[in-house]
């Protein structure tokens, strides 16, 4: 293989290093809520992981120290609740009642609500291509929680409506990194601040709900899963970055299908589990969805923070500036 193709092939490669692992997480999440520990306690932990992860790696990057003015502070308390606190705890909460796959498929709707929310605000302007991808991507909602038929326990179709919630705090995490992204702030410094903010707000509330989650050692299965879910976390989210620096914004949305396509594969694998046509019709139309609601490549800026299937709206402020 030539320079040229391997220069080629390097962003395709890191979409599947990234992706494949990063679906897994989803499964991972479903392991690790098997012996009933509490879901913040697992959520701490989490929090934990990620924000010394990143400390560590900032730290090589002679980064170490993340601003900790009042303003820095508000972003990272924000970003923490809704990209972290919320949609984690809710997947943790959900697990018992869902597949894998399902939440898997939650996150395709991150886009969706990221366009919805800016255009409500004045973010973005009309678009019927994108407004269409919106229509698809609730169709496809509609095709997995109303027919009695579309999930293995029929009743379960409220917990879907609840994930969706949780996924969407990624939405509107999304809206606040673009208006208020602080300009001196890089996004593992983000990250690794909104990590330690998350955990020191979850400390009390754990404790308070009596969920600390004491791991047991040797270690089992269930702590394997929550430290694979920490660091597949941190890494796909680090090659992730690496992928936009490299290909783009526009070519590293394709995220949001491996993750999607990964986690449903990962549930399929380790859990065996089935879905049904309607489901599958669903993915159909969710993942037309998305690629109608993704930005042209002229509107796309980098993001600051990511998730499994973001793709975020522009950041150029509301007055034009960069």
């Amino acid at each position: 293989m030539n320079s040229s193709t391997g220069s080629k092939a390097l962003p395709w490669l890191i979409l599947l290093v990234a992706g494949v692992p990063w679906g897994a997480t989803f499964a991972l999440t479903l392991i690790s809520v098997e012996r009933g520990d509490h879901p913040l306690g697992i959520t701490l932990w989490q929090t934990i992981i990620g924000a010394v992860a990143l400390i560590v790696f900032n730290a090589f990057r002679g980064t170490w120290l993340f601003p900790i003015s009042k303003r820095h502070l508000l972003f990272y308390t924000v970003c923490g609740i809704l990209g972290t606190v919320v949609p984690l705890s809710i997947f943790l909460y959900a697990a018992e009642h869902v597949q894998a796959g399902v939440l898997s498929l939650s996150t395709a709707t991150v886009p969706m609500g990221t366009f919805a929310l800016a255009f409500l605000l004045g973010m973005e302007k009309y678009e019927p291509r994108r407004v269409l991808g919106l229509a698809l991507g609730i169709t496809a909602v509609a095709m997995i929680t109303l027919p009695e038929t579309s999930l293995p326990d029929p009743e379960a179709w409220v917990w879907v409506l609840i994930i969706l919630i949780g996924a969407n705090a990624y939405s509107g995490e999304n809206i606040f990194i673009a208006k208020f992204i602080p300009d001196d702030i890089d996004p593992f410094v983000t990250l690794a601040g909104m990590m330690s903010m998350a955990t020191l707000m979850l400390m009390p509330v754990t404790l308070a709900f009596d969920g600390w989650v004491t791991p047991v050692w040797p270690l089992e299965h269930v702590e394997w899963a929550v430290i694979g879910m920490g660091v597949i976390n941190v890494m796909s989210y680090g090659l992730f970055i690496l992928l936009i620096n490299l290909s783009g914004p526009v070519f590293a949305s394709q995220m949001g299908y491996v993750v999607t396509i990964a986690g449903i594969a990962w549930g399929m694998v380790l859990f065996g589990e089935q879905h049904s046509a309607w489901f599958w019709g669903a993915l159909v139309l969710m993942m037309m969805g998305l690629a109608l609601v993704q930005p042209r490549k002229n509107q796309d800026g980098p993001p600051a923070v990511a998730h499994p299937g973001d793709h975020l709206v522009d950041h150029t402020k509301p007055d034009g500036t960069d």
